[in-house]
C-alpha cells in the first residue's frame, strides 16, 4: 500500500514568509541610563510642584489668618501677580511679610492689576504662624516695604475668607487731566489729554454699560459676561474721574472701555455707535486701551462677615501707629 502524501499546511502570505526569514522582530532600544535619570528627575520635580500647589490650596487649621488692605503706585511694577524675572507687588509683599514673620508665605490678592496700574484699596489675605499682633505686624511689614507700597489696614480674617473668591464686587477709578497743560506732579496718576472732551456725551454713553452684558468687545483675552453696577463720570475742574463698579472685570476691560469712551468725548462716535460696539463683542471695533497710569483699584466689596479690613479711626491710633 502506497504511503499517503503529506497534508499541505496553511498558505502563508509573502509578508509572513519574509518575516519568518528575517527572524524575530527587533525591539526598540531602551533609553540610555542618562536619559532614564533625566526622566526620573523631571517626574520627581513635577510631583514636588504638584504637592506644593496642593499645600497652598489646602487650609492650614490653627494657623492665624490675616487680611490686609494695600495701596501701591504701580508705575515700576509688572503688575500685582508674581512673575518670573519681573518686579511685582505680590513679590515685594511676600518678601517683606516673610522677613517679619520668619517664614516663607504666599499671599492672595483680590485683583490682579496689570503693569502700571495703581491701587488704594487692594485686599490680600495670608496665613502665618507668627505670634505678632496686628499692630506689630503692620508696622514691621511697612518698615520693610519699598516706598511705593504700604499696608494701610490689617486685621484677623475668618477661616473661610478668601481675598479673591469671597469678593462680591470691585471698583476702579480712571483719571483724565483734560487741560492744555499737563500736571507734572500728577503725571504718574493721571492720563493727560489736551483736546477738550464732551463729558456729557461720555456720561450718556456710559449708561449703556450698566447691567449684565457680554463685554468681549473690551477684553484683552477671552471674553465673558459681567454685571456692571455703576459707570459714572464727574468733573473736578480740569480733572475728569470715571468710576466703574462690577462683580468682576475681564482682563484690560476698564482701560478699553475708557479708550472707547474717549472716542465718544472727541466726537468720533455717538451713544448709538458705542452701544453697537458693546453688542458686537468684537475687540477690533472698540477703541484703543487707555494708558495704565490713570487707572486705580479703589475698593473691593465683600458680603457681611467678610468685609475688607478697615483703617483705624484717629481716636484708635496710639503714638506708635502714626
Amino acid at each position: 500500500m502506497a504511503p499517503r502524501p503529506p497534508r499541505p499546511g496553511p498558505r502563508r502570505s509573502p509578508a509572513a514568509v519574509f518575516r519568518c526569514a528575517a527572524g524575530p522582530p527587533r525591539r526598540s532600544p531602551s533609553p540610555r541610563p542618562k536619559q532614564r535619570r533625566r526622566r526620573g528627575r523631571k517626574h520627581r520635580r513635577n510631583a514636588r510642584r504638584r504637592r506644593r500647589r496642593r499645600r497652598r490650596r489646602e487650609p492650614r487649621p490653627n494657623t492665624p489668618h490675616w487680611k490686609a488692605r494695600v495701596a501701591y503706585d504701580g508705575t515700576r511694577y509688572a503688575g500685582f501677580q508674581i512673575q518670573t524675572n519681573a518686579p511685582t507687588v505680590q513679590a515685594e509683599l511676600e518678601k517683606a511679610l516673610g522677613r517679619i514673620c520668619g517664614e516663607p508665605l504666599r499671599i492672595t490678592g483680590a485683583g490682579r492689576t496689570d503693569a502700571g496700574v495703581h491701587a488704594s484699596g487692594q485686599v490680600v489675605d495670608f496665613r502665618t504662624k507668627s505670634p505678632l499682633n496686628a499692630a506689630d505686624l503692620g508696622r514691621g511689614v511697612n518698615a520693610l516695604l519699598p516706598e511705593d507700597i504700604a499696608v494701610s489696614a490689617l486685621e484677623p480674617a475668618e477661616e473661610s475668607f478668601h481675598a479673591r473668591f469671597s469678593a462680591t464686587g470691585r471698583t476702579y477709578e480712571y483719571r483724565i487731566r483734560n487741560a492744555g497743560e499737563r500736571d507734572p506732579l500728577e503725571r504718574r496718576r493721571e492720563h493727560w489729554l489736551a483736546p477738550t472732551l464732551d463729558l456729557a456725551a461720555m456720561a450718556e454713553a456710559s449708561e449703556v454699560l450698566v447691567g449684565r452684558h457680554d463685554f468681549s468687545a473690551f477684553a484683552a483675552g477671552p471674553g465673558g459676561i459681567r454685571t456692571i453696577r455703576k459707570a459714572a463720570w464727574c468733573r473736578d475742574a480740569a480733572l475728569l474721574r470715571f468710576e466703574i463698579s462690577a462683580d468682576a472685570f475681564l482682563r484690560g476691560m476698564v482701560r478699553a472701555i475708557v479708550g472707547t469712551l474717549i472716542w465718544v468725548g472727541r466726537g468720533k462716535i455717538d451713544r448709538a455707535a458705542f452701544a453697537e460696539i458693546v453688542a458686537s463683542r468684537d475687540r477690533a471695533r472698540a477703541g484703543p486701551s487707555a494708558p495704565a497710569n490713570g487707572l486705580c483699584l479703589i475698593a473691593v466689596d465683600y458680603a457681611l462677615g467678610g468685609a475688607a479690613p478697615q483703617t483705624p479711626a484717629p481716636s484708635e491710633l496710639n503714638e506708635a501707629d502714626e
